[in-house]
């Protein structure tokens, strides 16, 4: 890299590149194979020079972290108002838009709240973390009128399928029914539907 392309990096696109490239190498190898290292080879800039910008591994992978969060939650509200206005229809496009988040972005639930980030307090992450959690308990509640546990613990569910169908399709095993990401998102949705209304479909 030359002097000149160095000193641009410096004035802050380093930072945002070091994000974009952190989510191509967590869909590639997922948390255990992530390596600053790497992403400063593939950024063809020193190991060090991450380091300017975050002090360690976890916290620039809290911020990336913060960052999925906070554009799933945007993806599941966009999924929301186009579901119309079932409220089962409505939760169960959340499940929908998981599977096409993780598709394309390669993070899910697992980085969001990742356990080796937890002693980090990271205070953008935890309220990213916060706001899709409130998101997904509030459809939850509208779609099946409950007390909070209840609601938590069905959330919890809709989120174990949605990440079983996400974790089944970037792990290729849905590949040989030639399924698209759109089909899988599909089938997540109606599961989840299904799910809602006590295995009941549509």
């Amino acid at each position: 890299m030359t002097g000149d392309a160095i000193r641009r990096r410096s004035r802050g696109t380093l930072r945002s590149a070091l994000l974009a490239a952190s989510f191509e190498l967590l869909r590639e190898g997922g948390l255990a194979g992530f390596s600053v290292a790497e992403l400063a080879r593939r950024l063809d800039v020193s190991t060090a020079a991450p380091y300017r910008h975050f002090r360690d591994r976890d916290e620039l992978l809290a911020a990336v972290a913060a960052q999925a969060a906070a554009e799933l939650t945007a993806a599941m509200r966009d999924a929301v108002e186009a579901a119309g206005s079932d409220p089962v229809d409505r939760f169960a496009a959340t499940a929908g838009a998981y599977v096409r988040f993780v598709s394309a972005r390669g993070a899910g639930f697992d980085v969001i709240f990742a356990a080796e980030l937890r002693h980090l307090r990271n205070g953008a992450l935890a309220e990213a973390g916060r706001e899709l959690t409130s998101l997904l308990l509030d459809l939850a509640q509208r779609a099946r009128p409950a007390e909070s546990l209840e609601a938590l613990q069905l959330v919890e569910q809709v989120i174990a399928l949605a990440h079983g169908y996400a974790s089944l399709d970037t792990g290729g095993f849905l590949s040989s029914a030639r399924l698209t990401d759109d089909d899988v998102a599909a089938r997540a949705t109606r599961a989840a539907a299904a799910l809602v209304r006590g295995g009941q479909p549509a």
